[in-house]
């Protein structure tokens, strides 16, 4: 069939776009190609570098400033298995509100990060089954993952099938005095996921994935003032994906959607477009994204006073009145965002790849449709990331 998407596969790992998107796999498959092909054991194998840089503020306030170089490897193993793993290392220094926007020189911090992953497949005919297993560490919270996924095709390669489990547990250890304590706490989390990749045409394929979180432990947000939430959060996901390819201008058009509720309250409608326009040895990739959200049943707005300034004193008492679950999280409250990117691609060789991605997002309560949380400050952040990926 023709090349449906068009595009470069940087972190190729010959196995289709199917492949599950779930809490122990979500690095590896964040690193996967987003192109239908056979289910071979790669023949090459793949080495990627990236390096990001990333910042966000409100008005006023530049909040939080992070570092993040990554390393990509994909290797075949004899003629019917492979293993691909990342890691990733994340340094971040800024602040977090205590409450909404508000901050404090209290709420200065600096962390560092390192995560993980691995993932090992065996290549059937027309099949695959996939274990992997990540990690994650930082001075005040430890995650680790387990996944195994299975994918396989019809005769003809135009149909996919899979299905996935994965399980993650975390532990929450922050000593940090004024706030709230959070000494040994434990939060689990359990996926199912179902998919289906279908070619449809010469020109077009689709997928829809189907996912079941069920979570229960430790939700609240430490370093948040009056931030209690329920000790459960079940989500489902359903996400659909058509890639076209647009035969005069060899270019693809990738569009998707992603509908989320769980049992916080909180829904959400996330729609993107990509277009991949090859040129010679350069690719050019610009992409939009827009974002909606519902708050958090739970969540509680910020209380301004007759000159309309934030008001601690009436916030504060508003949670006082509440008894049972109440969070200040601005992650949690009713906004819209809205992502631009750019994504410069340029091939030295067919295995050789560098790309520049640069990535601006703006969220606020005014771009929700419908309207938002009120008396919440915009947020916007800017992202900046360098790559270089090689096969031999």
């Amino acid at each position: 069939m023709q090349n449906t998407t068009h595009q470069h596969t940087k972190k190729a790992s010959g196995v289709l776009l199917a492949s599950l998107m779930l809490p122990g796999l979500a690095g590896l498959c964040a690193l996967a190609p987003q192109s239908a092909a056979a289910e071979n054991a790669p023949e090459k194998t793949t080495v990627s570098v990236d390096l990001g840089a990333y910042a966000d503020g409100q008005p006023g306030w530049q909040r939080v400033k992070a570092y993040t170089p990554q390393v990509y490897v994909q290797a075949p193993i004899a003629a019917a298995w492979s293993v691909e793993g990342s890691w990733v290392g994340d340094t971040i220094s800024g602040a977090t509100p205590r409450m909404h926007t508000q901050s404090s020189s209290a709420s200065r911090m600096h962390e560092e990060r390192a995560a993980g992953d691995v993932k090992l497949t065996r290549y059937l005919a027309r099949a695959a089954v996939s274990v992997s297993a990540s990690y994650s560490d930082e001075h005040d919270y430890k995650s680790a993952g387990l996944g195994v996924d299975a994918r396989w095709s019809s005769d003809d390669n135009n149909r996919t099938w899979s299905i996935g489990v994965a399980s993650s547990s975390d532990r929450i250890d922050n000593t940090y005095s004024g706030v709230n304590t959070a000494i040994n706490e434990h939060k689990h989390t359990h996926e199912l996921a179902v998919g289906l990749t279908q070619v449809l045409t010469s020109s077009d394929i689709v997928q829809l994935n189907l996912t079941r979180s069920v979570g229960n432990g430790y939700y609240n947000d430490p370093y948040k003032l009056f931030d209690v939430r329920p000790d459960m959060r079940n989500a489902s996901i359903m996400l659909a994906r058509w890639n076209h390819y647009v035969t005069p201008l060899d270019a693809s058009l990738r569009s998707s959607y992603r509908y989320y509720s769980d049992t916080f309250g909180v829904r959400s409608h996330t729609v993107g477009l990509d277009w991949v326009q090859p040129m010679g040895q350069w690719t050019f990739t610009p992409a939009a994204r827009y974002y909606t959200q519902s708050a958090a049943s739970f969540y509680l707005n910020p209380v301004l006073d007759a000159q309309g300034v934030y008001d601690t004193g009436a916030t504060i008492a508003s949670a006082l009145a509440v008894n049972g679950a109440t969070s200040f999280d601005q992650r949690l409250s009713a906004f819209g965002a809205v992502t631009l990117s750019l994504t410069l691609s340029y091939a030295f060789t067919p295995d050789t790849l560098c790309d520049l991605k640069l990535e601006t997002y703006r969220q606020a309560a005014s771009l929700r449709l419908g309207g938002g949380s009120p008396n919440l400050d915009s947020f916007h952040a800017n992202f900046l990331q360098l790559g270089l990926t090689h096969r031999f």
